[in-house]
């Protein structure tokens, strides 16, 4: 399956919404396609030997729609946003002047209005045509469709008036012709969709933001000369040079030079990060004092920047479950308001025998008043914002389901090795049980030479650091969550823990005083076995990070439960996790196990999230309710992820979960107002009040409530914007 993004246009409410997304799925090899209302783009999976990126933009347009493909920032052109301004300063003009003269009710002035209210209809022209359309090729009604029936019925009556009145029929009475309330409505709505576009687009400030960062040239090293290039023709392997003050241009490792670098607009780190010979740099990051060379080591699309602009616009554009309603209502919200009108006309001009004009002013009361965008902002809108804050927060949430879960999980659970800890061990003891403790380095370095575990990574680094040398290995087997084996100098040796102690048949109870001292302080003891024989043990330390505590303790006053998971072994993990301020312990669980754990404590009925950061914790992410990788984790682990944190910082486990809770509840006030405004207004329009207290709803005012009513969930969404989190 192949995926694509479609910046779509002329999109009006949530019907029109669920239109698109119906014609596109009703073409062959479409597996999926979410359109969101807000953000204006299509996130459409298919199938591309049968159907390709222009069969799906003719299709939208089939609908009646227009479509691009997005290529980088999806964003509502500005000269669209300037021509609806400019139809609102016309319309409003033409409406003022048409009030003006409104009490006029000679035929020429009968006249006058008829001209005026034409022109202001002429502003909205796309409207009814989109309405029609929407009607004719979709067989389904929408918000334009209900605006142009209600301010057509006012136009369209008016002009019948008129003609009454020029023919000879009589003098149009103040009352009888609704030509501003045509025009007045017809100004409201467009001004209201104005406002709403321009609100909607300040909840892609942050993505705009992290697309500002891309600089449009870099300073390439090429045959010997630096040369200022366009940042596009850059490839792997180019020697860039950066300057005091200038933006690291891509991805890359600093080959010369040192400096600091502020990357708080990418990673949300606000303490500029000092970088040296071998320190990765990202690109769009600020470089403050010195001057260096990188070798850039990814560009293009495939830098860090551009990913998590990619990630971003991707969970802008997700639905969440809890949208689900709202598409529901919006699918039969126009038919069922436009059968309510009928019926509030009926009622009124047959029954309560009250007179054309009146029945008609409360049919056009409840079309206009009826407002099904707002039950398709709720959502999305506050989805855009949350995730772009979570974004300059260094929190990259991957979709909009992510985020629904994220503020329901009531246990967090930790990987322990380079999640809870640094994941850089340092090796503080060798105890040897032959001859010396040089021997039992020695070995453990030929058996680790060939490993990618941290834990041997430290006993090299400690080797080197003792100038000790050691022979080659050969026949090198690893043994995931145990240790590894391999043949040195003719003889068999296994390095490991206890349980490949264990496997091996090999005793380990002289080391037993050593083992409950060193694991007791939080050490994790290797032992090494030559044949059968136990010959010396190698204890590391891997440091708390330095959040770690106040991560724990943040997550335990929200109410949350804490765990942590570890293939270490008892002694050594209580210890850690007593460090950490973490009370339950899951100890001694391979890798493979890990997801199985996590899968029984869903079963206990815990919405658990599992935190993690290598390779082996992927299946444990993937279980979880909500997977949260460590950004400086592996691509696996990141894959199988609903969120990653760009900072290898457990400060912002609590902040993405924190702000999760805090869109939620921006969308259920949402979605209660919305769906509050739509139970109340539209029985309101149609008399209600009028019934009980003589109180009828100007139909202009119910223009106006409608407009008012989409902008206020955008406005309520735009305050997550002012998210400060818990530290």
């Amino acid at each position: 399956m192949a995926k694509i993004t479609l910046r779509i246009t002329d999109m009006h409410c949530a019907t029109c919404a669920l239109n698109i997304e119906q014609a596109l799925k009703r073409l062959g090899g479409v597996a999926g396609a979410q359109v969101n209302f807000a953000a204006e783009i299509a996130f459409i999976e298919f199938d591309p030997q049968k159907v390709n990126a222009a069969s799906l933009v003719n299709a939208i347009k089939q609908a009646g729609y227009s479509a691009q493909e997005a290529g980088g920032l999806t964003l509502s052109p500005g000269g669209e946003l300037q021509r609806l301004k400019l139809k609102v300063v016309v319309s409003v003009v033409l409406s003022l002047a048409l009030m003006l003269i409104a009490m006029g009710a000679d035929s020429g002035m009968a006249f006058a209005q008829f001209l005026l209210a034409s022109a202001v209809l002429s502003c909205g022209y796309t409207i009814f045509s989109r309405g029609a359309s929407s009607l004719w090729r979709n067989r389904r009604a929408n918000m334009d469709t209900l605006v142009a029936l209600g301010v057509g019925s006012a136009y369209l009556y008016s002009v019948a008036a008129s003609f009454n009145v020029w023919l000879g029929g009589g003098i149009a009475k103040e009352g009888h012709l609704y030509y501003e309330v045509a025009a007045f409505l017809l100004t409201f709505i467009l001004l209201g969709r104005y406002l709403e576009a321009l609100t909607k687009r300040r909840t892609s400030q942050a993505i705009q933001k992290l697309a500002a960062l891309r600089p449009q040239t870099a300073l390439v090293v090429r045959e010997g000369q630096e040369r200022q290039i366009p940042v596009e023709e850059l490839a792997a392997g180019d020697i860039v040079v950066v300057k005091p003050g200038g933006v690291v241009p891509v991805d890359g490792e600093v080959i010369a030079g040192y400096s600091s670098v502020d990357e708080s607009l990418v990673t949300g780190e606000s303490i500029p990060q000092e970088k040296g010979i071998g320190s990765a740099v990202i690109g769009g990051t600020l470089n403050k004092s010195g001057s260096f060379r990188l070798r850039a080591t990814k560009v293009g699309k495939n830098t860090t920047l551009s990913q998590i602009i990619k990630m971003v616009e991707e969970a802008q554009g997700s639905k969440a479950p809890v949208q689900e309603l709202a598409d529901k209502v919006a699918a039969i919200f126009v038919p069922a308001v436009f059968l309510i009108a009928l019926a509030g006309f009926l009622f009124w001009f047959l029954l309560a025998g009250k007179a054309f004009a009146f029945s008609l002013g409360i049919f056009i009361a409840v079309l206009i008043i009826a407002c099904p965008c707002s039950l398709g902002l709720a959502t999305p809108t506050a989805v855009m914002v949350a995730t772009g804050r979570a974004a300059e927060c260094g929190i990259i949430i991957k979709n909009a389901a992510s985020l629904q879960m994220a503020q329901s999980i009531d246990m967090v659970v930790f990987d322990k090795t380079g999640t809870l800890t640094v994941g850089k061990p340092r090796v503080t003891h060798i105890k040897s049980y032959i001859r010396d403790e040089t021997e039992v380095l020695r070995l453990a370095a030929a058996l680790e030479n060939k490993s990618e575990h941290p834990l041997a990574e430290a006993i090299l680094e400690y080797a080197r650091l003792h100038q000790v040398s050691f022979p080659e290995a050969e026949g090198f087997i690893s043994l995931p969550g145990k240790g590894v084996k391999a043949v040195v100098a003719q003889a068999q040796l296994a390095l490991g823990n206890r349980k490949l102690m264990q496997e091996e048949g090999i005793d380990i109870e002289k080391a037993a005083l050593d083992l409950e001292q060193l694991e007791g302080q939080g050490l994790t003891v290797m032992f090494l076995a030559r044949g059968k024989q136990l010959i010396g043990l190698v204890a590391a330390r891997d440091e708390l990070k330095s959040h770690a505590q106040r991560a724990v303790q943040k997550l335990k006053w929200m109410g949350k439960r804490v765990a942590m998971v570890s293939g270490d072994n008892s002694r050594t993990v209580q210890a850690i996790a007593q460090e950490a301020g973490i009370t339950e312990v899951m100890a001694e669980v391979l890798p493979l196990e890990k997801a199985g754990e996590i899968k029984r404590l869903r079963l206990q009925g815990r919405k658990a999230a599992f935190v993690g950061d290598g390779l082996n914790d992927a299946p444990a992410l993937a279980a979880a309710d909500l997977g949260i990788a460590i950004g400086s984790g592996t691509d696996v682990a990141q894959d199988a992820a609903g969120i990653i944190l760009v900072k290898d910082d457990l400060r912002d486990v609590v902040t993405a979960i924190d702000l999760a809770g805090f869109a939620m509840r921006k969308i259920k006030q949402n979605l209660f107002w919305a769906f509050f405004y739509n139970l109340i207004g539209i029985p309101v329009a149609a008399g209600l009040f009028y019934a009980y207290a003589g109180v009828l709803l100007n139909p202009v005012l119910a223009g106006a409530a409608m407009s008012l009513s989409s902008l206020s969930v955008v406005a309520n969404s735009l305050t997550i914007r002012r998210y400060r989190g818990k530290f």
